[in-house]
């Protein structure tokens, strides 16, 4: 399967905190060597960045794009983290002041435990997309996508407290007032989030067929 997992503002990301005064997406995020203690980075920025930053050093620009580079000394890494957790990163992007990392792995268990372990590290993690491919017996692949930026961020919300909860499990683990009183919301505004987040996803599912 492949995944897009957001780290929302990682207080140790450079790259994430200069995306947060660009105009546009920080793309191609790549590590370019290191020397001694100081780690080389780069990243493609389009349109103006509106940084006036000693760290960064314009490389080149090639139409409404331009490479930078800069150096920094070892920090707790997310990409790193995430890379020593045996999962390799495809792509790394950030926008936002976030850190959005794409990665392909074998089960859905990794990724909820590679979501977990980072919440523990560096707070508000999500998944924005995901792509499961599933096979039958005779080898054929069924491909589901499924797009989580189409829920808002209260949708996604009131999904990941839900199913943390065990509101999903079987048997329940937790009621529809219980997800609501940890939410701050009634159990009718519980219920009109998750129902419209349900069907978002469910059309997903389903369109192909």
């Amino acid at each position: 399967m492949r995944a897009e997992v957001e780290v929302l503002s990682p207080e140790t990301c450079p790259v994430a905190e200069f995306s947060e005064r660009a105009e546009g997406p920080l793309t191609s995020v790549s590590r370019a060597g290191q020397d001694g203690d100081a780690i080389t980075e780069e990243f493609t920025a389009s349109g103006e960045m509106g940084l006036s930053d000693d760290r960064l050093s314009q490389l080149f620009e090639y139409r409404s794009a331009s490479v930078y580079r800069f150096s920094h000394e070892p920090l707790d890494c997310v990409c790193e983290f995430v890379e020593e957790s045996n999962h390799p990163i495809s792509e790394i992007r950030a926008q936002d002041g976030s850190l959005i990392l794409s990665l392909h792995l074998t089960e859905i268990q990794d990724l909820r435990d590679l979501v977990t372990d980072l919440r523990e590290r560096y707070g508000s993690v999500r998944i924005r997309y995901l792509l499961q491919v599933e096979s039958d017996e005779e080898g054929s692949a069924d491909v589901v996508p499924i797009n989580r930026n189409r829920l808002t961020d209260r949708q996604q919300e009131v999904l990941e407290t839900a199913y943390r909860m065990g509101y999903f499990s079987y048997p329940r683990e937790a009621n529809a007032t219980d997800v609501a009183d940890e939410l701050g919301i009634d159990s009718s505004t519980f219920t009109e989030h998750l129902a419209a987040a349900q069907s978002k996803l469910m059309d997903e599912l389903v369109a192909e067929l």
